[in-house]
């Protein structure tokens, strides 16, 4: 048997692990023993979002290796060792603590650092660099020290941004200092430059540009330097200064490349590993380089996907001798930079000659779009998108594949105009070569072909088969219109109304309803529907309105759209009874409380158990029956639990630090409080919530549609997860919440939820079709990016105000109570429902029966 090949890799970033995933896609495990070095102390993470290590649960989702993914595949790891030299001649690289590893074929990911300019005092305390985990741990720590108020970015690009981003997240008043005109001016001309800038600024960020830093000054010395202490101002150029207790260098990154070059490796004049087509280092076939350490064509590359290419390409040079080459670099960015969207794609300058250029400037809404034109007007060259980068992933498949342009082609970036259908956008636009997935180079043809083959309905199964949106994510909206597109050209009807009798989606319905403040049933027909109405929109409509206006649903002019359970607010159960769930707060009952359930479940023969959700099911009522089981409850102090509703079910809680010896907060307390606020709140669909006084997790929050998990400083707040048949971990909101904050944000969430969700859907599979995920969420709920946050709160408020228990209601209303017959005209009792004996093997004998003999049977239904 031949020996394997000895493959060493050197780094483990976002690009090195691209090509280890590769060589294990493509059968690496028989043919090589690698070797990583990984100079961190953690294996590759995703450093394009690095800025979410100070968002709630972002850390979570940073990590890129899976657990034992290395292992399995037979790859040794060495991390934190980092590689100190190169013995050419040897075929060795060595590393820190005398570590030296024999190489066949060598590939060097090394990357990039950040580059700190040549400022006096740059060394000083409280200045950092923004490239690793351990960078942002470090600016956290040093931004939480009293004394620290504000903090400034030096540099302006998409990296100053995002640091920017951060600070201001850690609570800083925040600057950036740019020495350019404008912000990002690699990315964005002056008018997209000054658009940006007003966005920012909007936000509360200041923005200096054309500014040169002198010196980081600090309390031990005057304008003239010299100090070591920690840095508490900038002083410019001009004189001016700038108070500032955490400074972040942001001035653009370098090329990792001294290992290259002290192994006498050829370097690029402005740095990084010179290599060829394959990526293979010229002079030595035994050495590859990719990712930001490699020089392509006299340049490097700092985003991403130049790097994959590189990844790509090396990967498949070594497995195979694939002949595949480097090309030009589409060096096109889409992000989201302080909330604001900005994108630059092709030739974003208009630099070929003759081309032309549109431009549309919105400074009341903040919103910057251009395109540029070849001189014949027949091709999209490139543009710039401020404030509004929705058309990003189609604008930029059109500029790779040479679409043909539409014959207004402003249409693509001014609004609709009236009596004019807007042309040149849209799925149907693109040919099947337009590269829709920048990430993995997927091309709609491919994703068509996997709709087809597959029998494709969403946009999950679109990522799985192909991989497309599984990278940045941006091309996802696109994804959803080719599939929709797709359906429809398959014959497969694609049409979200709700029945036949609305015309509308529930969230169409919803708004129409609350714009129109149309309260019943027929006014809805009347209005915006036809027909006379149906199973399917009745139950929904009714839900809209009670989620609205919260009257209650046993009214007259609501009574007749409910369902059974609604219409009797209780369970039907397949005998034909009922089941009766007294409503108990956080799971906290009284011993007067359990002696009433007992003797109501006793006087009327009722089954009891307790439920998973700490409450008491009463079963085997019958309809009669439930008007006088409930006036003992309520007359015991119970209300409604609502287990009949689409609503709010139960608020499960463990027993916090009332009782527990783990328990950091009051959690039973905390459980009442939500429990007793959303009491009664109807929506789409049940909902579950749980507070877990302690990271134990004992109540099980994170299975809840929404659910809070005590901290030290407070709470965390989870949201979107569910139990059942499809089971899913909620998703971390925020963190580290006092009561109120947190309650504000239940608010917002549990509203928007309502208003957006389709009929009969769960907060999880709402979530997941959700563009953007968890991010869309927070930026919704924490941040009001949508301005609804005082919106929400006020209709929530409303619900909260106008609570009422139902069943209270029902047993003090004579008509209300005449609905509780068997038979519409006569008070006697179903005859149908008898007295047999339970079945053994669904009630074992209880402790009474084993000692005392049977007791008399209870009801249940005839077989």
């Amino acid at each position: 048997m031949s020996r394997r090949t000895r493959l060493v890799v050197v780094g483990n970033g976002m690009v090195g692990h691209r090509f280890l995933q590769r060589l294990i896609a493509g059968g690496s495990a028989d043919r090589f023993e690698i070797t990583l070095f990984c100079e961190e102390p953690r294996l590759a993470y995703d450093r394009v979002n690095l800025s979410k290590l100070f968002e709630s649960g972002g850390a979570e989702k940073l990590p890129l290796v899976a657990d034992g993914e290395y292992e399995a595949a037979g790859i040794t790891t060495l991390v934190g060792k980092r590689a100190t030299a190169i013995d050419r001649l040897a075929r060795t690289v060595r590393a820190e603590g005398g570590v030296e590893v024999s190489y066949d074929v060598l590939v060097l990911a090394t990357g990039s650092h950040p580059f700190v300019p040549p400022i006096e005092g740059r060394h000083r305390p409280g200045c950092f660099v923004y490239r690793t985990i351990e960078d942002l741990e470090a600016i956290r720590a040093w931004a939480e020290r009293p004394e620290v108020a504000a903090g400034a970015v030096i540099g302006g690009g998409l990296l100053g941004l995002e640091a920017a981003n951060a600070l201001r997240n850690l609570g800083l008043e925040t600057h950036v200092l740019e020495v350019a005109p404008r912000l990002m001016p690699l990315q964005v001309d002056e008018m997209g430059g000054a658009i940006l800038r007003r966005r920012i600024e909007g936000l509360g960020v200041g923005v200096l540009t054309g500014v040169s830093t002198k010196m980081l000054a600090g309390d031990d010395d005057g304008n003239e330097g010299g100090g070591n202490g920690p840095v508490t101002r900038i002083v410019f150029h001009d004189g001016g200064q700038l108070a500032a207790g955490v400074v972040v260098f942001s001035a653009g990154i370098r090329p990792n490349d001294a290992l290259a070059r002290d192994a006498g490796l050829e370097v690029g004049e402005r740095g990084g590993v010179v290599v060829g087509a394959q990526c293979r280092v010229p002079g030595d076939a035994n050495i590859f380089a990719i990712g930001e350490c490699a020089s392509w064509m006299g340049r490097t590359y700092g985003l991403v996907a130049p790097g994959y290419r590189m990844a790509e390409i090396a990967a498949k040079q070594i497995l195979d001798g694939d002949s595949e080459a480097l090309g030009h670099f589409d060096m096109s960015s889409k992000l989201k930079l302080l909330g604001v969207d900005v994108a630059s794609f092709g030739d974003a300058f208009g630099l070929e000659a003759g081309a032309h250029t549109l431009s549309l400037v919105d400074s009341v809404q903040g919103v910057y779009k251009k395109l540029v034109v070849s001189a014949d007007k027949e091709r999209l060259l490139g543009g710039i998108l401020v404030g509004d980068a929705s058309a990003y992933t189609q604008l930029l498949a059109m500029v790779q594949s040479r679409t043909r342009l539409p014959p207004d082609p402003d249409d693509m970036i001014l609004p609709v105009r009236a009596g004019k259908p807007r042309v040149g956008l849209g799925p149907d636009a693109l040919p099947p070569e337009a590269n829709i997935c920048s990430c993995h180079n997927v091309t709609k043809g491919t994703i068509c072909e996997a709709i087809a083959a597959n029998d494709l309905s969403a946009v999950g199964g679109i990522k799985a088969c192909t991989k497309a949106g599984t990278g940045c994510g941006s091309c996802v909206p696109l994804l959803g219109e080719i599939l929709r597109a797709e359906l429809r050209r398959a014959g497969v009807a694609v049409n979200n109304h709700i029945c036949e009798h609305f015309p509308h989606t529930r969230q169409e319905l919803f708004h129409l309803v609350k714009v129109r403040q149309t309260r019943t049933f027929a006014a809805a027909i009347e209005s915006f529907g036809r027909g006379t109405g149906c199973e399917i929109c009745k139950p929904a409509m009714a839900s809209i309105f009670a989620s609205i206006f919260n009257e209650p649903i046993t009214r007259r002019e609501h009574v007749g759209l409910q369902d059974t359970n609604d219409r009797f607010m209780a369970n039907i159960q397949r005998d034909g009874t009922y089941s009766v769930v007294p409503r108990v707060a956080g799971g906290e009952i009284t011993p007067r409380q359990l002696i009433a359930l007992g003797e109501v479940a006793q006087r009327y023969g009722l089954y009891s158990k307790i439920t998973g959700a700490q409450r008491v099911d009463l079963f085997g009522a019958r309809v009669e029956q439930l008007p006088l089981i409930w006036s003992e409850l309520i007359a015991a102090g119970f209300e409604s639990g609502h287990a009949y509703g689409k609503a709010l079910r139960t608020v499960k809680s463990c027993v916090g630090s009332t009782w527990c010896r783990f328990g950091v907060q009051d959690s039973v307390a905390f459980a009442i409080r939500i429990e007793n606020r959303y009491k009664g709140l109807r929506s789409p669909h049940k909902l579950k919530s749980a507070v877990s006084g302690c990271a134990r997790e004992c109540a099980e929050a994170q299975g809840k549609d929404f659910g809070v998990i005590a901290t030290e400083k407070g709470y965390n707040l989870y949201v979107c997860g569910n139990g059942g048949m499809k089971p899913q971990h909620a998703q971390l909101l925020a963190t580290d919440l006092d009561e109120d904050t947190l309650l504000r944000y239940v608010d917002r969430f549990l509203m928007f939820y309502v208003r957006t969700a389709d009929r009969l859907e769960r907060t999880a599979p709402w979530f997941n079709k959700l563009e953007g995920g968890i991010e869309y969420l927070r930026e919704v709920i924490v941040e009001d990016s949508l301005g609804l946050a005082a919106e929400l709160e006020r209709e929530m408020q409303h619900v909260v105000d106008t609570y009422q228990c139902e069943w209270k209601a029902a047993i003090e209303d004579p008509a209300t109570l005449r609905r509780f017959r068997a038979f519409v005209n006569s008070d006697v009792a179903d005859p149908s429902i008898v007295r047999v004996p339970l079945r053994q093997q669904h009630r074992p004998a209880t402790w009474e029966e084993k000692v005392l003999g049977p007791s008399e049977p209870t009801s249940a239904a005839r077989t």
